[in-house]
């Protein structure tokens, strides 16, 4: 969905990482310049404290709850707003 809303993204099995442990997949972020949107934030939280200089992680929450959880396109839409806001300020 990323992709289709002209946003500069690439998928984890798009780059070859679809089996890959989250920390490769960090990692290969990293040297990439490369901003990580994930729903696993636990494991991502700790790859920042032990590594807090990178382009960016978008931790997305999800509540035990499914109707609390934000969607699909509704992360789309927020990426945007977050790319506007930016555009305004620089």
């Amino acid at each position: 969905m990323l992709s289709k809303a002209r946003h500069d993204a690439i998928a984890i099995n798009e780059a070859g990482l679809g089996s890959s442990p989250d920390s490769t997949v960090f990692n290969y972020a990293r040297q990439q310049g490369l901003v990580v949107l994930t729903r696993n934030c636990d494991d991502f939280e700790q790859f920042h404290q032990a590594e807090p200089v990178h382009p960016g992680i978008l931790a997305v929450y999800q509540n035990s709850d499914s109707s609390k959880n934000i969607s699909d396109r509704s992360i789309v839409a927020a990426i945007s707003n977050l790319e506007a806001m930016n555009e305004l300020c620089a």
